[in-house]
């Protein structure tokens, strides 16, 4: 399959930690890390894993950071499409408590891929047999809508709303009031919206209920697992399965990442 993501890359710093300082507190890490990270990435390594390839297109930053989170995601089978930004890498600091919860500090505005500069290969989109849409500028997505299915988060209603495209499925949270889609939000509605709801599962409209997945393992770390449950989804219809087995395979890869450390370690990589 020919699979692509549009989306952004944060430079994330880790730190494991028994509960979130309350004001004035310090907490001490037992663990530290950092990875290239950011939704983009996240969804664009596990769709890798589970296609053996795909395309990124994204930006990044001209420094030092943004060299090594390109060395690293070309290291995880992604091709890259990245323009430069003007600024330095965007960058995040993310607690994770002993529940396994994530938190997180963004540092710095997002960069997105430009849609209309000519400096990156938009014409691959025409090729594509999906495009998970998860940051970039109106032409961008634009650009992504000539995928045969395109997938998008919710958490970019506002771009979606001023494109105007139709969007196949809508990913969004029933938590997260970031990522609430709502009807009469989208003009053309989206075709399928899937909610998640964390343990309780989601909804998949028009449908139903869906369950959440077994877990493999210990909770470890929640970072990444809404990203990768939007990849699996993305590959499940790229791949042509029904929308119910679809988001069976999505909840898989939220619960399998959800088991490992940080944003990759514990990624699904058989569909």
């Amino acid at each position: 399959m020919n699979l692509v993501v549009v989306g952004h890359v944060e430079w994330v710093e880790f730190a494991r930690v028994d509960h979130l300082p309350a004001a004035g507190e310090i907490v001490h890490a037992s663990e530290t890390w950092e990875e290239a990270a950011g939704g983009g990435a996240v969804a664009a390594v596990q769709l890798a894993r589970l296609a053996g390839s795909v395309h990124f297109f994204t930006a990044l930053g001209g420094d030092e950071l943004g060299r090594r989170a390109r060395a690293q995601l070309e290291s995880q089978g992604v091709e890259l499409h990245a323009a430069t930004s003007a600024g330095p890498q965007r960058r995040a600091l993310t607690h994770v408590d002993a529940d396994g919860e994530r938190t997180i500090t963004v540092l710095g505005d997002k960069a997105l891929p430009p849609g209309g500069d000519g400096l990156l290969p938009w014409e691959e989109l025409a090729r594509a047999d999906a495009a998970y849409f998860v940051s970039g500028d109106v032409e961008a997505l634009r650009h992504a809508r000539r995928a045969r299915t395109l997938v998008a988060t919710a958490r970019e209603l506002p771009t979606l709303a001023r494109a105007g495209v139709e969007i196949d499925v809508l990913v969004g949270s029933g938590e997260d009031e970031g990522e609430r889609y709502r009807p009469g939000d989208l003009d053309p509605p989206p075709k399928i919206v899937v909610t998640t709801a964390g343990a309780l599962g989601g909804w998949i409209q028009p449908g139903g209920p869906f369950t959440a997945a077994p877990l493999p393992g210990k909770v470890e770390d929640a970072y990444g697992c809404g990203d990768c449950f939007a990849a699996g989804l993305t590959y499940g219809v790229a791949a042509g399965r029904p929308i119910d087995e679809a988001v069976e395979l999505a909840a898989r890869c939220g619960a399998a990442v959800l088991c490992g450390r940080g944003a990759y370690a514990g990624q699904l990589t058989q569909a």
